[in-house]
Parts: structure tokens; C-alpha cells; sequence
């Protein structure tokens, strides 16, 4: 099957540690959608390690992780942010951030101690991590009378579809998933069925 339509992500949030020379360096990955839950788990975690001297990041966002952004937060440029991101296209993970917050030791690692250090805690958060294959999937508004219910019953059942939400009045509407591989071929066939409504209510 062509799997053009899934993503690798990470299930929940994790951690990961790494130390040198007195230094900490406290990794923090998240599963993301957008930006906006970006900035609220920069700023939380900004405000619970206050005293921390850098919180260095890089976020990946999108199929392929098209979207992206890595930020060194004072550190010289290149040795926070970027390997950050090296791991999480290393790993080939996206609609992830990851987030490493530096307790300075007192002595300084160089430019190849820096790029190690946030490598490895970056590494130590993903595998301490569940690294899952999502679905990308498009979803749509059925709506119908009941005298035809039976054959976009049998449609769903055909295309393992997901109903998220069914209400029924005078007519039937279902809100359904489709994963995006299948959607052309279900919405051609749901063409074809006369009396079914459809609407596009979004895509991936």
C-alpha cells in the first residue's frame, strides 16, 4: 500500500538529560499542530526554568516537516538549534518540538562540546520517547435520507471510515474521516450515489 498519506510523530511529551563539565542540558519533546501550542510550551517551560541560562530549540511541522524552525537563544550561532533539528530529521519525526534548557556549569564546552551536548539530550528525549505512524485524513459531511443509508453504510464499512459524528433528523448527516490516500476514489463513489449531500469540511 503506498503510505504517501502517514507521518512519524511521537505519542506524548518525553524527556532526556545530558551533562558536561557542570553543565545540564534538560531536553523536552512534544508532539505539535501548529504554532501557537509551539509558543505555549516554550513559554511554560521559559517560565518554570527561569533561572536556566538558554532554552535552545527546533520544531519540525507538516508531512515532511516543511515547516521549520531552530533557534540557538544566545548560544553561538549554529551549535544549539541546528543540531537540534539535525535529530529530528534524523529521526524522522515531525509536528514535533523539541526544547533543551541549559544550566550553565561554569566551564565553557567550545563550539563541538555545545553541538554534542544539544545532540545528545536531543537524542536521549526521543528515545526515551513512543515514535508512532499517524493517518493524515480528509474529512467530509454526508448527508442523506434514510433510504439510502444502507449503501453508504456499506461504503463506510468498504473504506474502514471513521464516523465522528452522526446526527440523525430528517435526513441522516454523518461527519466522516477519510485517510487521504482514499479520498478521491470514496468521494467518487459517494458521487454516485444518488440523494448523498457532500461537503468538504477540511483537508490533511
Amino acid at each position: 500500500m503506498n503510505n504517501n498519506d502517514t507521518y512519524r510523530t511521537i505519542d506524548e511529551p518525553s524527556e532526556g538529560l545530558f551533562k558536561d563539565k557542570g553543565s545540564k542540558f534538560l531536553a523536552y519533546a512534544y508532539p505539535v499542530s501548529d504554532e501557537e501550542q509551539i509558543k505555549k510550551h516554550i513559554q511554560t517551560l521559559k517560565d518554570t526554568h527561569y533561572k536556566a541560562r538558554h532554552h535552545c530549540y527546533a520544531y519540525r511541522l507538516g508531512q515532511n516537516g516543511e515547516q521549520y524552525r531552530a533557534n540557538d537563544d544566545g548560544e553561538p550561532s549554529g551549535t544549539a538549534g541546528r543540531p537540534i533539528h539535525g535529530q529530528l530529521m534524523s529521526f524522522k519525526v515531525t509536528n514535533i518540538l523539541v526544547v533543551v534548557v541549559r544550566y550553565f556549569g561554569g566551564t565553557l564546552l567550545g563550539t563541538s562540546g555545545l553541538i554534542n551536548a544539544y545532540k545528545m539530550a536531543t537524542v536521549d528525549a526521543l528515545e526515551n520517547s513512543k515514535i508512532i505512524k499517524k493517518i493524515i485524513s480528509d474529512r467530509f459531511r454526508i448527508q442523506f435520507d434514510y433510504t439510502i443509508q444502507s449503501l453508504i453504510e456499506r461504503l463506510i464499512k468498504e473504506y474502514d471510515l471513521s464516523i465522528d459524528n452522526a446526527v440523525y433528523n430528517v435526513d441522516c448527516t454523518y461527519d466522516i474521516s477519510v485517510r487521504k490516500n482514499h479520498s478521491d476514489v470514496v468521494l467518487e463513489k459517494m458521487g454516485k450515489i444518488e440523494g448523498a449531500r457532500l461537503t468538504v469540511l477540511s483537508r490533511g
